[in-house]
């Protein structure tokens, strides 16, 4: 009966969490088709501001570009209301701006075109360079709004679905350890053991030592303004970067201001699900190379550095483990990535090492903002090999 018993509540359990991955398995699905709606939105409203800048440039036709604009109006139209129907309650507000914001976008390049019919080429302009540019720009961060606030509904239930599994399985557990303890005898040993070891003790003195040990050697840390001067060095030359080595000295020069065992550098996927290592001090390649992508959902410093925008700090613990520091790369269009580095001798919590790191931070985000596909796969190379 008792055996019984401990297998119904592993199958209920099992069944539970079979259940909950299924249900993440939907929203993962549905997030990554919210992402691919949103990207085609904004495509198409930039496409379709650029068409319409170019009816009075010099030069260029305007019934191709008064076609080209009417098919990517209609394409982020599409786009729009696809986005929608995939749409959270929570995100559908900011979508519902963004179309009202599109249409008189569209409002905005007819009457454009009425300029141009009568000949008035210097209010078509007009109208071109203020109302439909801020119209279509306006668009954009609306879609943009509304994928953080979808990202922010999904990370919230990825959170809750955990916390269920994690309840079930205590519970599976908690049922198969009763059943155990009803199965085994206790005994009460205490006092034998107690007597054992006095005895052992009495039998076996403790040898004293003659020579006192040796104290530990720790490294003579800098003065807070050499410190600075040194970072001040150090973001200067991030302003000079010219290419990945020259970047990947500068990251070493800044693992050793930190006192860092290990510097690494993530960058976010071209979806923004995904964090990959592109750059790093003090890891070999053949490790850099075994590191797996860490999902933007992933209960990881990095990974909630990058969701949340914050710096984020893992605390040592005895016995050798090493705290660490994430800073957020954040550019102009939210967060691209993060930076963490493996603090020694428990210093993650001091606020110059914070400091010094969201320093590095913002300075690497000046650099690889405008060209992380390439650095990413310059440094991808650079493992590989």
């Amino acid at each position: 009966m008792i055996g019984t018993i401990a297998w119904v509540a592993v199958g209920i359990a099992a069944f539970l969490l079979f259940r909950s991955e299924q249900h993440l398995n939907g929203l993962t699905a549905s997030l990554r088709a919210f992402d691919q709606h949103a990207r085609d939105a904004t495509d198409a409203l930039t496409e379709a501001r650029v068409a319409q800048h170019s009816y009075v440039a010099a030069g260029q036709g305007e019934e191709f570009w008064v076609t080209k604009a009417s098919s990517t109006i209609a394409a982020a139209a599409a786009a729009l209301t696809s986005l929608r129907a995939a749409a959270s309650p929570a995100a559908r507000t900011a979508v519902d701006e963004a179309i009202e914001t599109a249409t008189e976008f569209s409002n905005t390049d007819k009457r454009v075109r009425d300029y141009l019919t009568s000949g008035e080429q210097l209010m078509a302009a007009d109208v071109i360079f203020s109302e439909g540019s801020d119209a279509a720009a306006t668009a954009g961060r609306q879609v943009e709004t509304a994928r953080l606030i979808e990202h922010q509904a999904f990370d919230r239930e990825v959170a809750a679905i955990r916390a269920r599994e994690a309840i079930a399985l205590g519970a599976a557990a908690g049922v198969i350890v009763l059943m155990v303890l009803a199965l085994i005898p206790l005994r009460r040993m205490v006092a034998a053991e107690q007597s054992a070891d006095a005895l052992e003790a009495s039998q076996n003195p403790p040898v004293p030592t003659l020579s006192a040990p040796t104290p530990p050697l720790t490294a003579t840390p800098l003065t807070e303004p050499a410190m600075f001067r040194a970072a001040a060095d150090i973001a200067t030359d991030f302003g000079r970067v010219r290419d990945v080595e020259e970047l990947t000295r500068i990251i070493g020069r800044s693992a050793d201001l930190l006192d860092a065992s290990g510097l690494m550098v993530w960058m976010a996927d071209p979806t923004g699900t995904e964090l990959r290592p592109v750059l790093a001090h003090g890891y070999s390649s053949q490790m850099l190379a075994r590191i797996p992508p860490v999902p933007r959902a992933a209960d990881n410093a990095a990974a909630k550095a990058y969701r949340s925008g914050t710096l984020q700090i893992v605390l040592s613990r005895p016995g050798g483990v090493q705290g660490a520091v994430v800073a957020p790369i954040m550019s102009a269009d939210g967060c691209i990535g993060a930076l963490s580095a493996e603090i020694r001798g428990g210093a993650e919590t001091a606020d110059s090492i914070q400091g010094l790191a969201a320093i590095f931070a913002a300075h690497l985000a000046g650099v690889l903002a405008a060209s992380a596909p390439a650095t990413t796969e310059m440094a991808a190379s650079r493992a590989a090999r």
